[in-house]
């Protein structure tokens, strides 16, 4: 059985699973991202499985049609949209995939608020050139957050909030009171969360309900001292309203990490827009994390193998 690792950019992959216990396997660990239908069918036409990292690659109709050794996908995570599970099902290809792991992504949603807050990259050019204490920072504790979205991973987020004295509002299309109370904040409707907030972390699924769910209207409320941080998908928050707001002063900052397309081009609005963290989708990627998600994949393989395939993704 030959087995197509994608996407391992930082080549950490072959490092963090015993690899080597899929006896009779061959596994290549392809490192640079690859574009194009007709040039991943041609880098894929001798594999039997491949293992996908999360949504990096698009697997499409076209693809998974045009590879015909193609018999088992193991993504990391239960749900990917970058795999068209319809095609996948008819050509009888099985889609597996892991369980969620440790959320990194909570991590880093701090990072950027913290480091938007405390102006880090600012000052971290500032003295690489020789100044010294060349902003003001604004402080966490006793300021707003609201939480747009109040999952698994925006619920942990506003925990941390509060253990940071912050008042925490949180919003989305379905919440209620009641489960915002488990949480300890309390449920607002969207207008509130964006007018009263001096930060604005977003946690929500993308759906056609919730795509561009903060655009030009709604960062024309945010307040000219507060900051924005988007670590969940790209198109929940209108990438060029984003940078207009922020050319235009209307917003003091914003942290992202998730972007419509990526890798992103040398001409994304963001790039020119001032007072922004930018970071390349790595809210997952941690060695904990990658050590999980590899460790399941290879279960994924082993049952496949034995014809009891376990974890089927969405």
């Amino acid at each position: 059985m030959k087995i197509a690792v994608l996407d391992d950019y930082q080549r950490a992959a072959e490092n963090l699973a015993d690899w080597k216990r899929l006896k009779g396997c061959e596994v290549t660990f392809l490192h640079e991202r690859i574009t194009g239908d007709e040039n991943l069918v041609a880098l894929l036409g001798e594999f039997d499985a491949v293992v996908a990292m999360r949504e990096r690659t698009e697997l499409t109709r076209y693809v998974i049609e045009h590879l015909p050794r193609l018999r088992l996908i193991v993504t990391t995570g239960t749900v990917n949209r970058a795999i068209d599970m319809e095609a996948a099902r008819v050509r009888g290809i099985i889609v597996s995939g892991t369980d969620w792991a440790e959320d990194a992504t909570v991590e880093l949603a701090w990072a950027l608020m913290l480091g938007l807050a405390h102006n880090i990259k600012q000052e971290d050019a500032s003295i690489r050139e020789g100044g010294w204490q060349s902003t003001v920072g604004v402080s966490l504790k006793g300021n707003t957050l609201g939480v747009i979205g109040l999952g698994s991973i925006g619920s942990k987020v506003a925990i941390i909030g509060r253990a940071f004295g912050m008042r925490v509002v949180a919003f989305s299309p379905n919440l209620t009171q009641e489960r915002a109370d488990v949480h300890g904040v309390q449920c607002v409707d969207k207008n509130t969360l964006l007018e009263t907030s001096d930060f604005i972390s977003v946690h929500l699924r993308l759906s056609d309900q919730t795509r561009d769910m903060v655009c030009a209207p709604d960062l024309a409320r945010m307040k000219k001292s507060a900051f924005i941080v988007n670590t969940s998908r790209g198109p929940l928050v209108n990438e060029c309203d984003l940078a207009a707001a922020l050319c235009a002063g209307q917003i003091a900052g914003a942290g992202v990490d998730v972007f419509n397309q990526e890798p992103i081009g040398p001409d994304h609005p963001l790039l020119k827009a001032p007072n922004t963290l930018l970071t390349p989708h790595i809210g997952y990627v941690t060695r904990e994390v990658y050590a999980t998600w590899y460790e399941a994949v290879l279960e994924d393989i082993e049952a496949y193998r034995r014809g009891t395939p376990i974890r089927l993704a969405n």
